[in-house]
């Protein structure tokens, strides 16, 4: 196990010495929904690559940014791009805006990531809350961060997703006339799309959507006793539901699109809670 306390030491003396205040929710955002962060009221923004020990995001659609931001009178903290163990990380470095959330202060998290759809009837341009995950292929990992989990862990981590802030998001999305599907997120380390017979066997086993990232965040930030919600914008058809080829730049391209819908949203999650 690695010591995070020790090992991003500098990194967390750092935000102790320059936020200019305590986030009440952290938002994570992903691919394509990283223009959240502009129609928000930004007190102040760090580029990652100047933070000490803060890996730098590889990816398309990850600006790599953290912003102290407000809005309607609440406090928060946005991370515009995320780090995947596809770019060649460690999950320790993956969890960093997780980690950086905890310290600041924050008690919730708002998850958002790009997903393919596995669900025969979502489709490209729905936004889904993740009611269940399958991180089974990211166990080793996530065992070797959090070690073995004792009760009140154990407890903490079956509360994802929070049920109380689900509900919030739920109300969020009727007042906005915003349809929102529900579903399981079915985790993939990438860095290759799925197969179409991937797929089929996600689908089989109660999957819905397909994507990398969020589930260790999930996991750690809800181990570590935040409230924890996440939402997937679907973006593409899963390989072998369309005859289209997949692209990041489909996902972008398509998370684009829903912007006015996912920024309604959000806004009227943060006003909630």
């Amino acid at each position: 196990m690695i010591d995070l306390n020790f090992k991003y030491k500098d990194l967390i003396n750092f935000f102790k010495d320059n936020s200019p205040f305590k986030p009440e929710l952290a938002i994570i955002l992903g691919s394509g929904l990283g223009e959240f962060a502009e129609s928000v009221n930004t007190k102040k923004t760090f580029l990652t690559s100047s933070l000490p020990g803060y890996p730098s995001s590889t990816i398309e659609g990850h600006a790599g940014k953290i912003h102290f931001s407000e809005y309607d009178g609440k406090k928060l903290l946005l991370f515009q791009g995320r780090i995947h163990l596809y770019e060649g990380y460690k999950i320790y470095e993956c969890i960093l805006p997780v980690f950086i959330a905890y310290k600041t202060g924050c008690k919730k998290i708002l998850i958002t990531n790009a997903a393919g759809s596995v669900n025969l009837n979502f489709h490209p341009g729905d936004l889904m809350l993740i009611n269940s995950f399958n991180g089974i292929n990211i166990k080793k990992e996530l065992t070797n961060l959090i070690g073995l989990a004792g009760v009140e862990e154990k407890n903490r981590i079956l509360d994802f997703p929070s049920s109380s802030f689900n509900k919030k998001i739920i109300v969020a999305a009727l007042q906005e006339k915003i349809e929102l599907k529900e579903g399981v997120y079915w985790y993939s380390k990438g860095p290759s799309y799925e197969t179409p017979a991937e797929i089929k066997m996600t689908r089989l086993c109660g999957g819905d959507a397909a994507g990398m990232s969020s589930v260790h965040e999930a996991v750690f930030s809800s181990y570590l006793g935040m409230e924890t919600s996440a939402i997937s914008c679907i973006t593409n058809y899963g390989a072998g539901i369309s005859n289209a080829k997949l692209s990041h730049s489909d996902v972008t391209e398509t998370a684009n699109l829903v912007r006015e819908k996912f920024e309604r949203l959000v806004k009227r999650i943060i006003s909630s809670v």
